[in-house]
């Protein structure tokens, strides 16, 4: 297989303030997020990155994304280091937060229109693929609603659709279907499944582990921001569920879970 992703020995801290190290009850004034995380994903599959909240995924994956600069270690995407080439990075991924905010004030219409442009999409091309994407996730019926008027199962999906205007190769998701109702959670699912049958490359994170088997062809598995396990599903697995198997890993490294 092709290599798409190279991360290796990605470290990122954080200064603690007093406010935080009272809500982690810790006298910690550095919060290390990510320690020495280092993976390869490859073109055409889906990896999952899985772990509890706190894990560092969302860290590492916004440093994937050139959100966030790591203190040290690099990644190379499709041949661009996210150090030294973030320009190069971002012209080839598509990233999906839940902490992306589109304005309230606008509507889905306007806010596709505008990061086409930003992406330099030729007009022809992004209305043909909006007229698509709003119909497929049944945002055309409220294309001029604005968005701080729409449920929060719709934001989602605008969010996804405004992340994907250029219709990279690569995309980068964290987190997906946190927060949504179970009919907007498997729109979703199944728009990641028809990425992948078109090629696409995607990357994933999530605590949710039916998501992981019926998407992932591979999966790191982080734990208080290291990779523990990395691997196929059937390799970590084996005959046992990705939840049994997750939390067997977690015992070993961590110990027992308190009741």
């Amino acid at each position: 297989m092709e290599e798409l992703l190279q991360v290796k020995d990605l470290r990122k801290t954080f200064k603690l303030s007093a406010k935080q190290q009272k809500l982690e009850n810790t006298k910690e004034k550095v919060k290390v997020a990510v320690d020495g995380l280092s993976f390869t994903a490859y073109k055409g599959e889906v990896f999952g990155l899985l772990g509890p909240n706190g894990a560092g995924k969302t860290t590492t994956l916004r440093m994937l994304a050139t959100l966030i600069k790591p203190d040290s270690g690099d990644a190379v995407l499709d041949g661009a280091s996210i150090v030294s080439q973030p320009e190069q990075v971002r012209s080839k991924i598509g990233f999906l937060t839940s902490e992306l905010k589109l304005e309230d004030f606008f509507t889905p219409n306007y806010q596709y229109d505008f990061f086409s442009g930003l992406y330099g999409v030729a007009p022809e091309v992004a209305a043909k693929r909006k007229k698509e994407m709003f119909e497929r996730f049944g945002i055309d019926k409220f294309a001029e609603v604005k968005v701080g008027n729409l449920s929060t199962g719709m934001k989602q999906k605008v969010s996804l659709v405004v992340s994907l205007v250029h219709d990279p190769d690569v995309v980068i998701f964290d987190e997906p279907t946190n927060g949504l109702d179970v009919l907007t959670a498997k729109v979703v699912t199944d728009f990641l499944l028809d990425l992948k049958a078109r090629g696409k490359s995607i990357i994933v994170s999530t605590h949710i582990f039916s998501l992981i088997e019926k998407i992932c062809d591979r999966v790191g598995i982080v734990i208080n921001g290291k990779m523990v396990a990395c691997d196929t599903l059937d390799a970590i697995c084996g005959d046992k569920t990705m939840e049994e198997r997750f939390f067997e890993i977690y015992e070993e490294k961590v110990g027992k879970i308190d009741a």
